[in-house]
């Protein structure tokens, strides 16, 4: 009968119960998923997969995304789309503010010509 909402069950206070804790690698895969979805289809078949290292302290995420991009491209534009993603996800899913994310492009790869080039 211990059920909640049982005779004799009672409330246990909200300061008393548990409490959930995301772990930091769980927040880097959501940071380097997000950093994924802002780049889209726009990188490359040979460039690697985004990498995220995250600092978490008391429900505060500070991120470095590590990237590949095509070239040419607009790598200011795609930086700050990735940086957009990457703290509207985090919030969203993981419930974390994210004052910071520090995009570092690692390799620019530049796009096969067509035909012969000069």
């Amino acid at each position: 009968m211990g059920a909640a909402g049982s005779p004799g069950a009672r409330a246990v206070p909200a300061g008393e119960r548990g409490a959930t804790v995301i772990a930091d690698r769980v927040v880097e895969k959501i940071a380097a998923y997000a950093a994924r979805e802002a780049l889209g289809s726009g990188v490359p078949a040979e460039a690697g997969a985004p990498q995220a290292v995250v600092r978490v302290r008391d429900l505060v995420v500070r991120a470095r995304i590590t990237l590949e991009l095509g070239y040419p491209c607009d790598i200011g534009a795609r930086c700050a789309a990735v940086r957009r993603q990457v703290a509207q996800r985090v919030e969203a899913l993981a419930g974390m503010t994210v004052p910071e994310v520090a995009v570092q492009v690692e390799r620019l790869h530049p796009a096969r010509a067509q035909g012969r080039t000069r």
